[in-house]
């Protein structure tokens, strides 16, 4: 595993908890990609039924291009998650990771506990904000 990246499965929720740090070049972006796929074959769900809690308190600001590579991570079909929760301290990080998102229906929350909640409360119940 990465220093950069850390992936934890929890099949018995469908969860897949990523926890992100530093600054990524082009090589950590595919890396990332990479044990990416692994974790979702471990999980062994059908295609994009998984929820995701990605935890980016520790991400430094990231260049344009970095930006540009996660955002078309984000939009890939073949991984999106049922459930995409972001846990990002108030930053520029986080104002790159609102522009990131423009594609895709997540939330982001400034502690693991309300994504939490986010994830796995009814979603016809949950009301949907930003910045929980």
């Amino acid at each position: 595993m990465s220093e950069k990246f850390q992936f934890e499965i929890d099949r018995a929720r469908g969860l897949v908890r990523i926890t992100m740090s530093g600054f990524y070049e082009a090589e950590d972006v595919a890396a990332f990609v990479e044990a990416r796929k692994k974790a979702h074959a471990e999980l062994g769900l059908a295609p994009n039924a998984h929820m995701t809690l990605n935890d980016l308190r520790g991400m430094k600001v990231q260049s344009q291009d970095t930006v540009r590579a996660f955002q078309a991570i984000l939009t890939a079909p073949e991984y999106r998650s049922r459930k995409l929760a972001f846990v990002v301290d108030r930053n520029l990080a986080a104002m790159q990771l609102e522009r990131t998102l423009v594609a895709r229906d997540a939330q982001i929350f400034t502690d693991i506990a309300s994504a939490e909640r986010y994830l796995f409360a009814d979603e016809e119940a949950q009301p949907q904000r930003r910045f929980g």
